[in-house]
């Protein structure tokens, strides 16, 4: 059985990452990429799925774990009544594909254990195992190969398993390095692990040095951006929303999917979290993957995308796993890439504009994605739409898709005005760019405040809707005056932040929605408290002039990261534990913009509702958004 969510600690190289519990078990890998089929899938079944043991012999051995400081180096201590050892576990940043396990005695002796299952093909093949010309252990299946290098015996056993027991003194080292390769080719070449252990420390010290510093949550902030960093695969700049497939949001559930792709509804949010931050060139890595990934025929567009951009990602359940405490059915791929959800065209605006805003280079290719864009956008807006949470019951008229269809003409507006005032509005050419139709999209602006404001809204309520002519709430409403769609101090959406604690909140944290009615859902009602709408909420009351209560909250959220800082999609409340897929990047970027939100007098929320810019024209929409106060 695996451990706990929150058990779980990440190790990682930019290009995929392992999950490895506080008893030393790695119980999810897939190599050579994060969406690869994983060759340990014990974190989804059983032992006979796949994991990678190492610990010590003895029982009762007192085990601490913490990252190297600033780096995604592990380091495990283990202390029996005998001795200490210290095991470390990387990815090197270098090229290849590498899982590296040291293990050094401290004082004393340890005896200690490993046992290794790889299961290819999530569990289902039993690779055939041999030994190379130089004694190294190499284990095979179809395309897929791994090879073994340790300086400790290795045997067989009856469980179909590579089982070693050995025993460190003070000042020796045993070294395991599980090197992934095509089965066709020569095998992986060797690392020398201390070679390549320094030189993955100071590449990611090099990195989080440049941490944004002086929040009261220094700490949890740097941890945060390198789970980010470490969800970016490196080759094209997309960021996985997590590293795993099917961990559950509701314990023994149904909602169980596949997060190892890229969500364009993340783009602003983690653009902000990184530039915020310092960080420009992972901004501009993850724009331009943004870009890529929407060109084309734009009524072909997606809400996620494979890694490298991808279209095709079929949804399949693996029925021979059994899932994480029994939570079926295991997925792999993601049915809702066929969804139609307009809330991600404000979101890729958005991010254009706030990176442009932000001094990134003018992007030329971009420019005509977003004018194809916006023709398709002209034709659909008006549609109902699966909505942010990728409903399963049909479409309606989100609010806060009409508010996010808001959003991206705003910001195509905006966007143009601030091209043509920096005299950019010319090509390399030396041709001027076609103007777009900005009256045009000004009047469907101010239509569709209009219409949201008339129909989104319940006045018996005092609160804005989850779809038009519902009675029901949805933390997505906490965006709206981050948006700039309306000021954070307007009676309608304070009455919906109030409506929203009273309602959706249990026990100090934030639901989506309620999940009791199937009609909108589409699927059984239950799961947990959705993290990053929690920080939403303390976003809010940042905006309101509520800094105790925020603070309050934001203590909370981060009391439920684990112990290396890590943190999942949501929280059940009742069983107090971390659910859904872990690590989650939307979380974390959530934690970083509110830590920067409450630590800086104009945050990330101001700056999204573009109030530093000022009303660039004369309609409602803009007075509004220069209205809106400081966070």
């Amino acid at each position: 059985m695996a451990a706990r969510i929150e058990d779980y600690a990440l190790v990682g190289d930019g290009r995929t990452a392992a999950l490895i519990s506080r008893a030393g078990s790695v119980d999810w890998l897939c190599f050579p990429r994060f969406d690869a089929a994983a060759l340990f899938a014990g974190l989804l079944g059983t032992d006979d799925h796949g994991f990678w043991q190492l610990g010590p012999v003895a029982p009762h051995a007192e085990t601490t774990r913490a990252y190297s400081d600033g780096t995604l180096i592990l380091e495990t201590r283990h202390r029996t009544h005998e001795g200490e050892v210290k095991v470390t576990d990387f990815m090197p940043a270098e090229d290849g594909s590498h899982l590296i396990r040291l293990v050094e005695g401290l004082s004393g002796k340890v005896a200690m254990r490993t046992e290794l299952a790889v299961r290819f093909d999530y569990g289902l093949a039993v690779p055939w195992v041999s030994r190379s010309e130089l004694d190294d252990l190499r284990m095979i299946s179809g395309p897929h190969k791994v090879v073994l290098r340790t300086n400790v015996p290795l045997r067989g056993s009856h469980r179909q398993t590579t089982v070693s027991e050995f025993t460190v003194h003070e000042g020796e080292t045993v070294r395991f390095v599980l090197s992934y390769g095509p089965s066709h080719e020569d095998d992986p070449p060797p690392v020398e692990p201390r070679r390549v252990l320094a030189a993955t420390a100071r590449f990611w010290r090099d990195w989080s040095h440049h941490c944004a510093r002086g929040t009261p949550w220094d700490d949890i902030l740097k941890r945060s951006l390198l789970t980010l960093k470490a969800l970016i695969y490196r080759p094209t700049g997309g960021i996985v929303a997590a590293p795993t497939t099917s961990l559950p949001e509701q314990l023994g559930g149904v909602r169980n999917w596949d997060y190892r792709f890229c969500w364009l509804r993340d783009s602003t949010f983690t653009l902000l979290a990184l530039m915020d931050s310092g960080y420009i060139e992972e901004a501009r890595a993850w724009r331009d993957w943004l870009t890529r990934a929407v060109a084309g025929n734009p009524q072909q567009a997606h809400i996620l995308y494979g890694i490298a951009g991808e279209r095709l990602l079929p949804e399949i359940e693996l029925d021979w796993l059994p899932g994480y405490e029994g939570s079926k059915p295991v997925r792999v791929g993601n049915a809702a890439i066929e969804q139609f959800q307009l809330d991600v065209y404000g979101e890729v605006f958005d991010a254009l504009y706030q990176a442009r805003q932000r001094g990134m280079p003018e992007d030329r290719e971009g420019f005509r994605v977003g004018r194809a864009l916006m023709n398709h956008l002209d034709r659909v807006w008006r549609e109902p739409d699966e909505g942010i949470w990728e409903v399963r019951g049909g479409r309606k008229h989100f609010v806060h898709s009409k508010v996010m269809a808001w959003v991206a003409y705003d910001r195509a507006i905006r966007s143009w005005e601030a091209i043509c005032e920096a005299g950019a509005a010319i090509s390399p050419s030396g041709r001027r760019l076609p103007d777009p139709p900005l009256a045009a999209w000004r009047a469907t602006r101010d239509e569709i405040h209009a219409e949201v404001c008339e129909r989104g809204f319940d006045r018996e309520l005092n609160s804005f809707v989850q779809f038009y002519g519902s009675k029901d709430l949805d933390a997505s409403l906490l965006l709206m005056a981050h948006m700039g769609f309306l000021p954070q101090d307007d009676p309608r959406v304070v009455g919906t932040v109030e409506a929203i604690g009273r309602h959706l909140m249990r026990d100090g944290f934030i639901l989506r929605y309620e999940t009791h009615d199937q009609a909108t859902d589409g699927l059984p009602g239950g799961e947990g408290a959705f993290l990053p709408c929690s920080f939403w909420y303390a976003d809010n009351l940042i905006g309101l002039g509520r800094r105790e209560e925020a603070r309050a909250l934001i203590e909370r959220l981060i009391g439920i990261c684990n112990d290396v800082g890590l943190v999942s999609e949501e929280y059940d409340v009742q069983a107090k534990r971390q659910v859904g897929n872990f690590p989650q990047a939307f979380t974390h970027v959530a934690l970083v913009n509110t830590i920067l939100n409450y630590s800086r007098t104009e945050g990330p929320a101001r700056e999204r509702g573009g109030a530093e810019s000022g009303s660039p024209g004369k309609g409602p929409a803009e007075a509004h958004v220069a209205a809106s106060p400081a966070l």
